[in-house]
């Protein structure tokens, strides 16, 4: 039966291929995520093949028998193409394609065709073709033989240019075109973020593995109407909304692009200043698909992006989410580097209640207390201190307003 998409075109079939370089390593688990990486760019998979060597091969990254099993797989099953679960060299790239006579993939191309997939914003498909180009043109070199042949016969004679050489002046003229709108971009952000930190409005960025229901949480808390759906990337903008949280505490929650596995770098530095606002959030609320078995590892690799970014010394809220879908005989998960952990669905509202408490009691925390009356001519003070801060008590008296209230730091200097 022939599988065919949702606009009637028949999906494309794919090999998955990975190498194990040890017996504890987590090589079927990552070709585990490359299937549903696949799934997600509307593909589907034939077959799978897995070589367990000392060192991938630096020519054609599995062997050469197994290359042939992968080729003999390719007819047997009749599928297109090759997708490969490590980043190929140029070479490994040029000496599949020659000896499988098929399409050959990798990790980070079929990431790229995802995130192309789903860039709805202009910064968004801004980055991704950057990403893309630079992808690009560090191939380049290893395909010279079929991109720098000059045509014979007139007027290819004299000082010409190769087409190797006029891909990589048109990818440059590309890239450094894209550089200057993204830096106009990032400048505008930033004059956002100024206006963001003048009113005193604290932020709480979500972060977490893809597919681990943050989209669905920024949903559940503020009516953003994020598409939500069980694959990976599903959602790849940035989103911001505000909330309230109990006590008339109003915060940004801004979501981010989902971390996985062997994230390309040109994805990282691409959507760098995308990622950086998480950087200048006051909380990290850390989602964690709490069901999946992997949720260890997922967990280490979001800090470990973290870390890569620069984003360290943040108040950490960890939600381990999908409860309605965590089995009894699963271990209970920890995360001894968030300041607080709680058990959520975020589809249901299960545990929310008790998070938007926990977030404001860790915004409060970056606050200061006053108890103060303030004299009617300066009533017009206080309507700072209800939007930004946190009101607890407000009384009229006869010499004037008493006011209980937790506010930031920044407003505090303005009333003293």
């Amino acid at each position: 039966m022939t599988d065919i998409t949702e606009n009637g075109e028949q999906k494309e079939k794919v090999i998955l291929v990975g190498v194990s370089l040890s017996d504890n390593d987590d090589t079927m688990d990552s070709l585990a995520e490359l299937e549903e990486l696949a799934k997600t760019a509307g593909a589907v998979t034939a077959g799978v093949v897995v070589q367990n060597r000392e060192r991938i091969s630096p020519a054609t990254y599995i062997g050469s028998g197994k290359v042939q099993e992968v080729r003999s797989l390719l007819e047997s099953t009749g599928a297109d193409s090759v997708i490969c679960d490590d980043e190929l060299s140029p070479a490994q790239f040029h000496n599949l394609t020659e000896q499988l006579d098929a399409k050959v993939m990798d990790r980070t191309l079929l990431i790229l065709d995802i995130f192309a997939r789903h860039a709805t914003t202009s910064e968004g498909k801004l980055q991704v073709e950057l990403a893309q180009l630079k992808y690009r043109a560090s191939r380049l070199t290893g395909l010279g033989h079929e991109l720098s042949r000059l045509g014979g016969g007139i007027g290819t004679r004299g000082p010409g240019e190769s087409r190797l050489e006029s891909d990589r002046r048109q990818i440059r003229v590309r890239i450094s075109h894209l550089n200057k709108q993204l830096h106009e971009l990032e400048q505008h952000r930033g004059v956002t973020r100024e206006q963001r930190l003048r009113s005193n409005i604290p932020v709480a960025a979500v972060v977490g593995y893809t597919n681990a229901g943050k989209s669905t949480l920024l949903n559940t808390l503020t009516g953003a109407g994020v598409t939500e759906a069980d694959m990976l990337f599903a959602t790849l903008d940035p989103t911001t909304r505000l909330t309230e949280l109990p006590g008339g505490q109003q915060v940004l929650i801004t979501d981010t692009v989902g971390f996985i596995r062997k994230l390309p770098h040109n994805l990282i530095d691409a959507f760098h200043s995308t990622l950086e606002e998480a950087g200048y959030a006051d909380i990290i609320i850390h989602v964690v698909d709490a069901a999946n078995p992997q949720a260890e590892k997922q967990m280490h690799i979001v800090y470990e992006t973290l870390s890569l970014l620069g984003i360290k010394d943040r108040p950490v809220i960890t939600l381990f989410n999908k409860q309605d879908l965590v089995t009894k005989d699963q271990d209970e998960l920890r995360d001894f580097r968030a300041a607080r952990t709680i058990r959520v669905s975020a589809k249901y509202g299960q545990g929310l209640d008790e998070f938007t408490e926990a977030l404001s009691e860790l915004l409060r925390a970056q606050k200061i207390l006053i108890d103060r009356v303030f004299a009617y001519s300066d009533a017009g003070m206080l309507s700072a201190v209800r939007t930004q801060g946190e009101l607890l008590e407000e009384e009229y008296r006869p010499e004037g307003i008493h006011i209980r209230a937790y506010i930031p730091k920044r407003l505090y200097s303005r009333l003293t």
